[in-house]
């Protein structure tokens, strides 16, 4: 796996001229890209499209400050972009100044070096995880809109929780019927870079089999599938977030699985005042046909 992804990595630097599509590169690692998205950006602690782009605006820049003799709309085009705007809005974004500027007074730029996938021998402990098999079920109760947070609490979701009330916390908890069991924290509809403040769909709710729910929850239906279910235990919210993190960087790698388009639906326990928590995490996956690193 590690072998494609780099290949993937050769595909970038050789087609930073021209428009790069996800799909190819998915190709390329021989896996979907949905898989290859959040792979990525697992690995590389950055979206695709934003690796992309200080990639080709560190190149660009080293032409604007060492190539006087090409005009900026020359390093534009070699670089994929149409206008001068178009080009000096992205460049901009990665240098925080504008091509010409930096022209004119040599400014310090920054550079975003290529990236190469490495296998590093740790000596952590192994995943607990299992597979599961799931016909079709639906997850009911309540959702909300709330951005993506990587570290630490997310606010958002805290305060809509907060406002279902316990009351009718309990009526949403008493229509589970299935595992997993209990009121879940349910995430669906990610944005593919998974970019930090990024927004989601978040229910608080349960996975029932009920074909008619009270109409005044809502609800989204789950086609079935396969599922990897892991469990985790520690601080909170660290162990959760970093369970997430070590699912994508760890046991994907090194197992014949890829995920696949569903809700990301996690069961936590929290104890010690909430200062700790035992977490379950159920990600849709689907079997490959590769092994695991190659």
């Amino acid at each position: 796996m590690l072998d494609r992804l780099n290949e993937a990595m050769e595909y970038i630097e050789s087609h930073l001229g021209e428009r790069i599509e996800a799909a190819d590169l998915a190709r390329t690692a021989m896996t979907s890209e949905y898989h290859f998205r959040r792979m990525f950006s697992a690995l590389a602690g950055v979206p695709l499209a934003e690796y992309i782009r200080r990639r080709r605006m560190t190149l660009a820049g080293a032409e604007v400050l060492g190539a006087p003799d090409r005009t900026l709309l020359e390093v534009a085009v070699r670089y994929g972009y149409d206008t001068g705007e178009g080009f000096a809005r992205a460049f901009r974004a990665v240098h925080g100044i504008g091509p010409g500027e930096a022209r004119r007074t040599g400014a310090v730029l920054r550079s975003q070096q290529r990236l190469t996938f490495r296998l590093v021998v740790e000596g952590s402990s192994a995943m607990r995880y299992r597979l599961v098999e799931k016909e079709a079920f639906r997850v009911v109760g309540r959702k909300a809109r709330v951005p993506l947070i990587h570290e630490g609490p997310n606010q958002a979701i805290a305060e809509f929780i907060r406002g279902i009330g316990r009351e009718e916390l309990n009526r949403i908890e008493a229509l589970s019927d299935q595992e997993p069991a209990g009121l879940l924290g349910v995430s669906d509809q990610l944005d593919p870079s998974r970019a930090e403040g990024t927004e989601l769909d978040y229910y608080q709710g349960v996975v029932t089999g009920q074909q008619d729910p009270p109409a005044d929850l809502d609800s989204l239906d789950v086609p079935a599938g396969s599922w990897a279910v892991f469990e985790s235990e520690g601080p909170f919210p660290q162990a959760l977030q970093y369970l997430w993190r070590d699912v994508f960087t760890q046991w994907f790698p090194s197992n014949p699985y890829a995920s696949r388009p569903g809700p990301e639906i996690l069961r936590v326990r929290l104890y010690e005042e909430g200062k700790r928590a035992e977490a379950e995490l159920w990600i849709p996956v689907e079997r490959t046909d590769r092994g695991p690193i190659a």
